[in-house]
């Protein structure tokens, strides 16, 4: 009964993202109970990987976000390069109201967050940070409201999720490189070389390749550009089909994702979702840093979406989902705010001060509930609306 219960769960859509919940609320209760103690020094615990002297040393933390984030990212990697040669973004009139869509909802809450922190140097380095969409998140709450929405707007959801990462992927590239060490980058094509022979022989075993990804990743992170690139380079670097055939990249995708759903992003939340309630009043979500990355989230993301999608549609340039109303597009704006992950990502490369981290995480966390609160209820709201529609329309016909 219980095994059956689990593998219910398991295969249900919303799993990943009511597991991320509770790892995001577990974080919250360990870090405000007695544990708080064990769990900062977890955290802070100094693990190396040394030979002679020469290798890696870093804070538990660290190796969570730019190793098993460069994972995640290697996952990211390969749904692209799926979606792009064979999926979603194969065709060019497929991406365009999802990908205007996605750009307005990166543009607007970076807008909000920046409107709002003017002024203040030390905080308008996290501009970023609710731009970001979390697509466990978001499709899982999608999935909660089942076959009541029309499955169009997962497409759309997922395309506009996709699109997201991308611009996330190359806002990190841009804007979060610290003091570059050129000799480290060279070095780094080495290891490159090496993969994009192997992809062009199109060889089927994937073992050469993840291990040259990560003296690639090592390279990488040495050279002061963030790590999770290499993992994005390395998934672009496997084939889609090898010389027999068969696709390294669907299977290595598939055998992948239950690793980085169920175990890497929920430990990354666990790590990342602490926010210190001790002394924290109402008050502290109206300082500027949490709540610009509220209000982005909450705001920027509904107007960024909602508004190009209006007036793309509008103006005819584009069609409306099929089977979708504006108010499933409006809660479709909605669950594109849930940053949670990627925001909480990007809040990591904005700070290093934990005081403000903590802030990061109070605005990340507000603004990704309220934005999924609103959403699932807009999505509810429209079917119920929907259903009501169609037997009177079978009436009249």
């Amino acid at each position: 009964m219980l095994l059956r219960a689990i593998d219910r769960f398991f295969s249900h859509e919303a799993s990943g993202g009511i597991l991320l919940m509770l790892s995001a609320v577990a974080a919250l209760v360990v870090a405000n109970s007695g544990l708080a103690g064990i769990y900062d020094s977890f955290l802070d615990a100094r693990l190396g990987l040394m030979v002679n002297g020469e290798g890696l040393e870093k804070p538990a933390i660290l190796w969570i976000n730019d190793g098993l984030m460069a994972v995640f990212f290697f996952l990211i990697g390969l749904e692209l390069k799926r979606e792009i040669l064979e999926g979603k973004l194969k065709n060019p009139r497929d991406v365009i109201l999802p990908g205007a869509a996605a750009i307005g909802g990166m543009a607007l809450p970076a807008l909000v967050y920046v409107a709002i922190n003017w002024g203040n140097p030390a905080t308008l380095a996290g501009w970023a940070i609710p731009a970001a969409t979390d697509i466990a998140f978001a499709l899982g709450i999608l999935a909660l409201v089942g076959s009541r929405a029309p499955s169009s707007l997962k497409v759309f959801l997922l395309t506009l999720a996709i699109l997201d990462d991308l611009g996330a992927i190359v806002i990190i590239a841009l804007f979060y490189t610290a003091d570059l060490k050129v000799d480290y980058l060279f070095s780094a094509l080495i290891p490159l070389a090496l993969l994009l022979f192997l992809n062009y022989k199109r060889v089927h075993r994937v073992a050469p390749m993840i291990l040259l990804g990560a003296v690639m990743w090592y390279f990488v992170l040495k050279s002061g550009v963030h790590a999770t690139l290499a993992g994005v380079i390395t998934a672009f670097c496997i084939p889609m089909t090898d010389k027999w055939g068969k696709s390294p990249l669907h299977s290595l995708e598939h055998g992948l994702a239950p690793y980085v759903l169920y175990f890497i992003v929920p430990v990354f939340a666990f790590a990342n979702a602490g926010v210190v309630l001790q002394g924290m009043s109402l008050s502290a979500l109206l300082a500027p840093l949490p709540l610009g990355i509220a209000l982005g989230l909450i705001l920027g993301k509904q107007l960024g979406v909602f508004g190009v999608t209006f007036v793309l549609v509008r103006s005819g340039l584009t069609r409306m989902p099929h089977g979708a109303n504006w108010l499933h597009i409006y809660g479709l704006s909605c669950l594109a705010g849930v940053g949670f992950t990627m925001s909480l990502f990007i809040g990591s490369l904005s700070f290093d001060d934990a005081l403000l981290m903590n802030q990061v995480r109070l605005g990340v966390l507000s603004g990704s509930l309220v934005s999924g609160l609103i959403g699932y209820g807009a999505l509810m709201l429209a079917s119920d609306a929907r259903e009501e529609a169609e037997p009177e329309a079978a009436e009249v016909a």
